[in-house]
């Protein structure tokens, strides 16, 4: 770890200790006399709502006398849009539309559903749409989550397993149609059950690499020109997170699936995976609004060869968040370990700018009957700015370091999970 990132970290570990009490106890703060976009950190509203986000800003600056209270929008349908330029690891610049929708809550003891969609458009000549859903039904009796993306997406790989090199890889393009469904019913308290199907097919597959390959890569394990997987799933449940865009202390998450992806159904050839995906969250100190959470996410191959482009890589998952401080596919196997911790912290009292420090470890097998390899570390800290203080949204800007040189900036509409 650079001495620089070090004393970084070390100064928000200390400045996160002093605000997550000063949260709690400071109740009344005295109004800054300059309204302005460059005070509104340290700004608190008059009343008993003080939080602060991005529209309050905009209020200050265009000079809008109008108080937003954080609960306003509750019952009422919250829209977030934001046109966006970024920069990652695997894209490059981009220029991006983000969008989420949060329902309106019909009983306060309801989950929060949300709707999450991206365009974006690469520096790579990348092409990436997504629509993402979580939805909650009927007093929560009903759970139905939606993954649709397609993808026209080429990118470097660096093949099989933990023990690859950044120096060796293919330049391989490809599209690529994902549909995810699932529906679970509430069986117990907080618990779900329900059925579900997952389509990955990509296709025009190419590999334009004569030079410098992988050594155990897409040729050595099967190339081939397109690839069509469908499988059911079975999905249980247990969630008491309200929302899932920034869980609260004392919430728990975990999901196991499996997956079996049938021939008759038209998958190229039959495999079967499960998933288990776990994530708890803590406060710390424990009088704070401070969050110590962990996320344990693993996929393993139980039978079966996939095809190459369906072996999980890093940040494959959902929301593309696993293995901060390596670029996307960075790594490629049939069996994935995955675990992180993250230290979320208030800078500022009025929830405007918080604070990360973060660590992960990811592990991979170089294909089917091979062990787990060498533990890949990664850490970082990063910067949370409130966009939307109904939705509790905020946007994550965070600078991850992994092995081997490999480091960069991402970024992210809502907590990495």
């Amino acid at each position: 770890m650079s001495r620089r990132l070090l004393k970084f970290i070390l100064l928000l570990f200390v400045f996160s200790m002093r605000t997550g009490y000063a949260q709690d106890s400071i109740q009344v703060a005295k109004p800054l006399h300059k309204k302005n976009i460059f005070t509104l950190g340290l700004y608190k509203q008059p009343g008993l709502d003080s939080m602060v986000d991005f529209v309050d800003g905009l209020h200050r600056v265009f000079k809008i006398n109008k108080v937003r209270n954080q609960e306003d929008k509750l019952n009422k349908s919250n829209f977030t849009f934001v046109p966006n330029v970024g920069y990652s690891l695997a894209t490059g610049f981009a220029t991006s539309i983000n969008a989420d929708i949060i329902l309106p809550l019909k009983n306060p003891k309801d989950n929060q559903s949300i709707i999450f969609s991206e365009l974006k458009y690469t520096q790579n000549k990348q092409i990436i749409s997504q629509v993402v859903s979580n939805l909650w039904l009927h007093n929560n009796e009903y759970n139905i989550t939606t993954n649709w993306s397609y993808l026209k997406y080429p990118q470097f790989d660096y093949g099989l397993g933990a023990n690859s090199s950044l120096k060796l890889m293919d330049n391989i393009d490809y599209s690529y149609l994902k549909l995810y469904q699932s529906f679970l019913k509430k069986i117990g308290a907080n618990l779900y059950f329900g059925p579900g199907i997952n389509i990955d097919y990509h296709w025009n597959i190419t590999d334009t690499t004569i030079q410098n390959k992988p050594i155990i890569g897409f040729n050595e394990y099967g190339f081939t020109k397109q690839s069509s997987s469908v499988g059911l799933l079975l999905n249980l449940l247990f969630d008491t997170r309200k929302s899932i865009v920034n869980p609260i202390a004392n919430s728990n998450y975990l999901n196991i699936v499996y997956r079996d992806n049938l021939t008759f159904l038209g998958s190229d050839v039959p495999w079967q995976t499960l998933l288990l995906d776990y994530r708890k969250y803590i406060p710390f100190p424990k009088s704070s609004k401070n969050i110590l959470a962990f996320w344990s996410y693993n996929v393993f191959t139980l039978a079966g060869k996939q095809p190459y482009l369906d072996l999980f890589s890093t940040a494959s998952d959902t929301y593309n968040n696993t293995g901060r401080g390596y670029i996307q596919g960075r790594f490629r196997g049939d069996k994935f370990v995955y675990a992180e911790s993250e230290y979320r912290f208030g800078i500022t009292e009025n929830g405007f700018l918080g604070g990360v420090i973060f660590a992960n470890m990811q592990s991979l097998s170089e294909g089917q009957g091979k062990p787990i390899q060498a533990i890949l570390p990664g850490y970082g800290a990063g910067i949370r700015i409130k966009l939307s203080k109904h939705s509790n949204t905020n946007i994550a800007i965070d600078y991850g370091i992994g092995q081997g040189g490999s480091k960069g900036i991402f970024m992210n509409l809502g907590e990495v999970f």
